[in-house]
């Protein structure tokens, strides 16, 4: 059997629509993960290793991007025109990322694995090159406690997923005719939405930016400027094909693409998770009568960061914990011990405000969407334990 006819069966199984894609690359003779890149693309890769490796970076990129993976990796590219450059551009530009890497499309988890798997294994705790993710289960929802009853230290809760669409590669290789395609198939799915999820799509195209300002300021909208995404290549054609679905009472949305194509999520004031998390299922039930999300036996759900692989879950809460904020030591040991996430409010990279902080499960991948949840509440119900325990 040749190469491509294995790295084919291959590709194939991690995800079904790369057959169609194999088949056109297969009649014009390129072989996924063979193509020559060129030598402008070479420089830069080599330019930027070396800047990297001489870094005081402690991103996983730079941990796990050996020379001997870089010289294994850097003549690949997938069907798609994706190179070893196109996923490790924002790690080299940005030497204080954590990770660095993001999959320019779905196959580069399979052509560039020697580096994805490593980092993935890492991040997401001994999730090996031997390990498949659990099948999709959202669990007993009336297990789940509220986690704040009282009203004191949450302020709001927030559960979100991630989904890609079968058939279309990542933002960095979405052409401006497939940004304006996903986002008209996703308004005439959105106009169809009833009862609790019924609301209204708003393009940024046409929206002022004082709309937009005032929808950033209250956590509803996502925003230009990530650095991170943009060396990424993820911000092309910005604003085409982006946008926000809101519902009447603000308390579902979903975000067109923004970082993947879809981020659905719901939030409300306070602490009951289980109303937050059964709005989401929801409304992915709604979306998924009528699209088909991208999904692979091993990683599960595809997305265009590892760090969101798998579930794809993030459920968080802004809460205030004046006492533990200036013990920021022993906030972080309760964060690694539950596998959670500390940052400030206005999202990653950002600092707490007035002792109120962003806390999220950490953990997406090998584990079920109910173990994300479960996981996450019980490092919450820790950290308020210890909070109120100081005098």
């Amino acid at each position: 059997m040749s190469v491509f006819s294995v790295l084919r069966s291959k590709l194939i199984k991690f995800s079904p629509h790369l057959m169609e894609k194999q088949e056109r690359c297969k009649k014009c003779n390129i072989k996924c993960g063979l193509i020559k890149v060129s030598p402008d693309v070479l420089r830069s890769l080599e330019d930027g290793f070396q800047k990297l490796s001489e870094s005081d970076s402690k991103s996983l990129l730079k941990k796990y991007l050996t020379r001997q993976v870089f010289d294994e990796l850097k003549q690949k590219k997938t069907s798609f025109g994706s190179s070893l450059l196109d996923c490790v551009q924002s790690g080299f530009h940005n030497h204080d990322s954590g990770v660095g890497v993001y999959a320019p499309d779905p196959e580069a988890y399979v052509v560039f694995s020697s580096l994805f798997n490593p980092i993935i294994q890492d991040y997401h705790i001994g999730f090996g090159p031997e390990h498949k993710h659990p099948k999709l289960d959202w669990g007993d929802i009336s297990s789940i406690e509220n986690l704040d009853p009282s009203g004191e230290h949450i302020i709001s809760t927030r559960v979100r997923c991630g989904r890609s669409l079968e058939g279309y590669p990542f933002n960095p290789c979405l052409t401006e005719d497939q940004y304006r395609e996903i986002e008209e198939k996703m308004i005439k799915i959105f106009n169809t939405m009833t009862g609790e999820l019924e609301g209204a799509y708003k393009d940024l195209l046409t929206m002022s930016k004082e709309e937009q300002n005032k929808l950033i300021d209250d956590h509803y909208l996502f925003k230009e400027g990530d650095r991170f995404l943009k060396s990424a290549n993820a911000s092309r054609f910005w604003p085409i094909g982006r946008g926000i679905y809101l519902n009447n009472n603000k308390t579902f949305l979903v975000w067109v693409n923004e970082e993947d194509h879809l981020r659905i999520i719901s939030m409300q004031p306070g602490g009951d998770i289980a109303s937050v998390y059964n709005r989401m299922i929801e409304g992915v039930h709604f979306l998924e009568q009528n699209l088909t999300f991208a999904r692979s036996p091993r990683f599960g759900f595809l997305t265009f960061c590892p760090t969101n692989l798998g579930t794809t879950i993030r459920a968080s809460v802004h809460i205030r914990i004046p006492k533990l904020s200036s013990n920021k030591e022993k906030l972080n040991s309760i964060a690694e011990k539950y596998h959670l996430q500390v940052r400030g409010t206005r999202g990653e990279h950002t600092d707490s405000e007035d002792g109120v902080f962003d806390i999220s499960n950490k953990r997406r991948l090998g584990l079920t969407e109910a173990d994300a949840i479960r996981e996450m509440q019980d490092g919450i119900l820790e950290i308020l334990r210890i909070e109120q325990s100081f005098h």
